[in-house]
């Protein structure tokens, strides 16, 4: 009943902000097509590809069904596709962080309490996102940061989502503004020049695309919860009834055990 509340506020916050990340989305591959290839940008720049920083979202409590399972499974097998790859793991959740200290892993940060509340703020959403940026800038040799998490579908169904958050790929902003141009056909005036625009907003995209994964994060954590306990309701239920039957049968032949005792003594006599 608990989780059933909170999943009907934590839906909500994810349908309304669903709208917000594509239609940024949206503007920035506008941006992208209009800007020249010279144009750089710390979070667009292409860099190596032997360093990673996976973002691992998990919950801070468990009784959610396989919901933090699947996530551990998603980042290990990760792990195990990229074997020649340095990866380093900033955990936001206690069950991630937990599992991965316990194997050794590095663990270069991490955010507990965020997602255990069942509500979570664009300012914490904001601390997050500024520590990744930082560490991307300023570490010259991260090269890519990766971002793991379940995506809210429905009360039963949860996706689990392994992107790449940094750096930004042009080809898929690009991909996207063609996409969008093709269907919709709008033609957007600019009053600063398209560069000045697009670097101003990168930083904002990696801003959203975190809330907005801590928001499905939430959403499918308290689905699965509801799930598994509604699950292990109905299986409390069952074995109540089925103890309660063998009970009743074992109850039932000891007594009639008594009464052919009692008329039987009876006949002897």
């Amino acid at each position: 009943m608990v989780s059933a509340a909170k999943l009907k506020r934590a839906q909500n916050r994810v349908v309304n902000a669903r709208p917000f990340a594509n239609k940024m989305s949206e503007v920035l591959g506008e941006l992208a097509g209009q800007t020249t290839e010279d144009f750089h940008h710390p979070l667009l720049d292409a860099r190596g590809d032997q360093r990673y920083l996976v973002v691992l979202i998990t919950a801070d409590k468990g009784l959610c069904g396989a919901f933090n399972t699947n996530l551990l499974k998603a980042a290990q097998a990760f792990v195990k596709a990229n074997p020649d790859k340095s990866i380093d793991l900033l955990a936001i959740g206690r069950k991630g962080r937990d599992f991965f200290r316990r194997r050794r892993a590095e663990i270069v940060g991490e955010y507990v309490g965020l997602t255990g509340k069942g509500r979570v703020e664009f300012s914490e959403a904001l601390d997050v996102a500024h520590d990744v940026i930082k560490r991307f800038t300023e570490e010259e040799e991260l090269d890519k940061v990766y971002l793991i998490f379940a995506e809210f579908k429905s009360v039963l169904t949860q996706r689990i989502v392994v992107e790449q958050l940094l750096p930004v790929s042009r080809d898929a902003e690009t991909a996207e503004a063609a996409e969008s141009a093709s269907e919709q056909s709008q033609d957007y005036i600019y009053e600063q020049p398209p560069a000045e625009i697009f670097s101003r907003l990168l930083p904002r995209l990696v801003e959203t695309q975190i809330f907005r994964a801590l928001l499905e994060s939430i959403a499918s954590e308290q689905g699965a919860r509801m799930t598994a306990m509604d699950a292990a309701s109905k299986n409390a239920g069952e074995l109540i009834s089925s103890l309660t039957l063998n009970m009743n049968r074992v109850r039932q032949a000891a007594i009639t055990r008594e009464i052919i005792e009692i008329v039987s003594g009876a006949a002897a006599l």
